[in-house]
C-alpha cells in the first residue's frame, strides 16, 4: 500500500502540474490498475477486484450469446411460414365437410341458402346438414374482386400523386404535415370508415355523385353497368370509394419512403440535360422505384380484399345476387363471413360453419394467388434502369 502511495507521488524535481508529473502520475495508476490487478478483470494485491476491462463471465456470455443467435434468429423468422400453414390446415380441416357436400357448385352457383335449420338433420355424402341447404359462392367473389378493383383504380393514381408532391414540390414543413396526415389515415379503425360511409358519405354519394354518373354515361351495352338506379347510398360504388379511402395512405406512405431512395444527383443530372419534369418522372424516378411502387399496390389490394367491418357496413351485405349496376347492393367473402358467423352458430349440424371456413379457405387463396402474382410482376420489371437524356 505504501509503495503504491508513493508511486502516484510525484518527483521533487517534477514540478506540480508539469507534463512530467502528469505522465508519471498517468503511468502509476495504470500499472497499479493493471499491474497489480493481475491483468484484465484480475484481483489486487490484498484481494480486491482490479481496476481492469472486465472479467471472463460477461465474455462467456457473449460467446454463448453468438454462438445460439443464429439458431434463434431463424427459429424466429419461421413463426410467419408457420403461423401461415397452420392457418391453411386448420381451415382446411374445418372446410371438408362443406366441400365434399357443395362441389364444384360453390365456384358457379348464387343460391346462399341455410336450409331449415328447425328441420331434422339429414346425412348426404356422409355429411350432416339441414335439409334444403345450399351454397354458391359467385356473388361473394364478384362483390371482393369487383369492390377492390375499383379501390385500386382510385386509389393509386391519388396515391402515387400526393407521394411526388410531398416529395418534390412541398415545402419541408408543408411535406411533414402531410406525411403525418396520411400515417395518421393509416391508423383510423375500419369500423369509424364504415361508419362514416354509412351515415354520411354514402347518402352523399346516392344524391350527388351517382346520378351523374347514371344520367349521363352513354347508353351502349359496355357501360351500361354504370346507368340504372342509384339506391340510397349502400352498395358496390360506396363500398368502392371506402376502400380507395383507406388504400391511399398505405399505397402513397410506402411511395413516398421509395421516392426519398432516389439519389437526388440523378434527377438533378436529368434536369440538368434538360429533361421536364415529366421526362425526369417516366425516364429516371419511376423505372428506380417501379417495383416497389407494385409492391405498394399489392399490400393495398391485400387491405381492400380483406376489409371486413366497414365493407359490411356500406356494402349492403345481400345474398345470392350479383350487383346488376355499380349502384347496386352487394356483398364480399370477408362481410359474408361476419355478418353470417352468429346464424351459422345456429346450425345444429355445423355445415353452415364449415361453408363458412369454405368462404375463408377461399378467400386465402385469393390473397395468397394476388402476392404470388405480385412477386412475379415485381421479379420481372425489378431491374433498376436509369436511362438519361431526352427520348429516352
Amino acid at each position: 500500500m505504501s509503495a503504491l502511495f508513493h508511486s502516484t507521488i510525484p518527483s521533487p524535481s517534477a514540478p506540480i502540474g508539469s507534463k512530467d508529473s502528469a505522465l508519471d502520475i498517468d503511468r502509476a495508476t495504470v500499472g497499479a490498475g493493471i499491474g497489480s490487478g493481475g491483468g484484465a478483470g484480475g484481483t489486487g494485491g490484498e484481494g480486491r477486484p482490479g481496476w481492469g476491462f472486465g472479467s471472463g463471465k460477461p465474455r462467456r456470455i457473449a460467446a454463448i450469446l453468438d454462438h445460439s443467435l443464429p439458431g434463434f434468429l431463424r427459429g424466429v423468422a419461421g413463426i410467419p411460414l408457420v403461423a401461415l400453414v397452420l392457418l391453411a390446415v386448420v381451415l382446411l380441416i374445418e372446410a371438408l365437410p362443406a366441400i365434399r357436400l357443395n362441389g364444384f357448385g360453390f365456384f358457379v352457383n348464387q343460391q346462399w341458402n341455410p336450409g331449415n335449420l328447425y328441420g331434422n338433420v339429414v346425412t348426404t355424402h356422409g355429411v350432416a346438414h339441414p335439409p334444403g341447404s345450399s351454397y354458391g359462392a359467385v356473388p361473394l367473389i364478384t362483390g371482393t374482386l369487383a369492390s377492390s378493383a375499383i379501390a385500386l383504380l382510385l386509389a393509386v393514381p391519388v396515391a402515387i400523386g400526393v407521394a411526388l408532391l410531398v416529395v418534390e414540390k412541398l415545402p419541408d414543413r408543408l411535406s411533414r404535415s402531410v406525411g403525418f396526415c396520411l400515417e395518421a389515415l393509416a391508423g383510423i379503425p375500419s369500423v369509424v370508415f364504415g361508419l362514416w360511409g354509412a351515415l354520411t358519405f354514402g347518402p352523399w354519394l346516392a344524391r350527388h355523385v351517382a346520378p351523374l354518373l347514371a344520367n349521363h354515361v352513354p347508353n351502349v351495352p359496355v357501360l351500361s353497368f354504370f346507368r340504372g338506379p342509384t339506391g340510397a347510398g349502400e352498395g358496390l360504388l360506396t363500398s368502392g370509394v371506402v376502400l380507395a379511402i383507406m388504400v391511399v395512405p398505405i399505397v402513397a406512405a410506402t411511395t413516398r419512403d421509395l421516392l426519398r431512395q432516389v439519389p437526388r444527383g440523378t434527377i438533378e443530372g436529368a434536369t440538368a440535360l434538360g429533361m421536364t419534369d415529366v421526362e425526369t418522372l417516366r425516364a429516371v424516378t419511376f423505372p428506380w422505384v417501379r417495383s416497389g411502387v407494385i409492391g405498394a399496390c399489392m399490400l393495398g389490394l391485400g387491405r381492400a380484399l380483406g376489409e371486413t367491418i366497414a365493407v359490411a357496413m356500406v356494402s349492403g351485405s345481400i345474398l345470392g345476387a350479383n350487383p346488376h349496376n355499380l349502384y347496386s347492393t352487394m356483398t364480399t367473402i370477408a362481410a359474408t363471413i361476419v355478418t353470417q358467423l352468429d346464424s351459422a352458430l345456429t346450425d345444429a349440424s355445423g355445415f353452415a360453419v364449415h361453408t363458412l371456413a369454405e368462404a375463408g379457405l377461399l378467400l386465402l387463396l385469393l390473397t395468397l394467388g394476388a402476392n404470388i402474382l405480385a412477386r412475379f410482376v415485381v421479379r420481372r420489371s425489378g431491374v433498376t434502369v436509369l436511362p438519361v437524356g431526352r427520348g429516352l
